[in-house]
């Protein structure tokens, strides 16, 4: 069992690919099924992004352990046009695609840890962090 893998993100059925890598490496790892789904939600909406937003990208899961804690890491990163205004897109309600506006927010509060960087014009990296109780 490798510590990192990914997903290129180029159509919509990399998406399904990488919700069911999330969620496989979730089930080694220990999560029980609620966390399981909250890990895999948090890929497809993480995932859908890259594909709506940038045109390509990738999802990267790596295994983590800190402190005797097993987690997982999900980073999603493109080099698409980042996000001109984060402080919006972390609204809830928020939608540029017509959506539900879950997104960003909603990545934020199904898992432990959330960080997001952006440069206009260069791409967005995303990483959301759960731990294993």
């Amino acid at each position: 069992m490798s510590n990192q893998s990914s997903v290129e993100i180029l159509t919509e059925w990399d998406i399904v690919a990488a919700r069911q890598l999330g969620r496989n490496v979730a089930k080694e790892l220990g999560f029980g099924t609620v966390d399981q789904a909250r890990i895999t939600t948090a890929i497809s909406e993480l995932a859908r992004n890259i594909y709506l937003y940038a045109g390509q990208g990738r999802i990267e899961i790596q295994r983590l352990t800190e402190n005797g804690v097993k987690g997982i890491l999900i980073i999603a990163a493109d080099n698409g046009p980042g996000i001109p205004d984060i402080r919006k897109v972390m609204e809830d309600g928020f939608s540029t695609s017509g959506g539900l506006g879950a997104g960003l927010p909603g990545v934020k509060r199904l898992m432990d840890e959330f960080r997001i960087e952006t440069i206009l014009g260069e791409g967005t990296d995303i990483r959301a962090t759960k731990w294993l109780r």
